[in-house]
């Protein structure tokens, strides 16, 4: 089980938590208990880079290392409820980041796996990941768009970057009945999706709405050079 890192903050910080979770998500459309007590208990301060920790519970996107964001909250609950996760469920997501989103998963999920390309945010969400005593994530460095076929079937796939289109590596690793959530589109505005594979593979796709997120780099995403398809 992992910790209520809770108890080692201070009450202001308890306090612009619990105004995060009122206003912005119990206020909006997060009606999912186990959403609303995994952000009520993960430290996004501790996710954000020093000079915008006193930002962290406002309702936006901060920049962090490597030239990278992190979701703002109600973003961060919104994929995190239309995954639908069960208690027994493996979690892949691809864009690490910070490590926040992968921490709200693993409050909720059996096991997260946890993919990112820039060695420096793998190595400080471990690191963030250890100090709070969280031991059902793994964390790997590579191409995201290729999933993590040594630990798939995935019971849901979370994707926190923007994909011009959905990568079939993905929907190969999704499990029958799973869930996958990812923003497709170009690199300035993205729909958010989501995927559910039947019983009988068939995908049935949803649009969530507009959303805005960094490039998905990779194989089955955008160039690294100059952001255009390489399907």
């Amino acid at each position: 089980m992992t910790k209520d890192y809770s108890r080692f903050d201070s009450k202001e910080r308890l306090a612009e938590r619990e105004w995060m979770v009122q206003t912005q998500l119990i206020g909006r459309d997060i009606t999912d208990e186990a959403v609303i007590n995994s952000m009520q208990i993960v430290p996004r301060h501790k996710y954000v880079m020093e000079d915008k920790q006193e930002y962290a519970y406002y309702d936006t996107a901060l920049e962090i290392e490597a030239g990278q964001t992190i979701s703002q909250p109600y973003i961060v609950a919104l994929m995190a409820q239309v995954l639908e996760l069960k208690a027994s469920d493996n979690v892949l997501e691809i864009g690490t980041g910070s490590g926040y989103s992968a921490a709200i998963l693993s409050r909720m999920a059996a096991h997260v796996y946890t993919i990112e390309r820039h060695d420096i945010l793998a190595q400080f969400a471990k690191d963030r990941f250890q100090n709070q005593g969280y031991k059902n994530i793994e964390v790997l460095v590579g191409d995201g768009t290729l999933g993590w076929a040594e630990k798939a079937p995935f019971d849901a796939i979370l994707v926190t970057a923007g994909g011009p289109v959905i990568p079939d590596s993905l929907i190969n690793q999704l499990a029958i009945g799973g869930r996958l959530v990812i923003p497709v589109g170009d690199k300035g505005e993205q729909k958010l999706l989501r995927v559910k594979k039947t019983e009988t593979r068939q995908l049935i796709e949803e649009n969530l709405g507009s959303v805005r997120f960094v490039p998905l780099i990779g194989t089955n995403g955008w160039s690294e050079l100059n952001n255009t398809s390489i399907q």
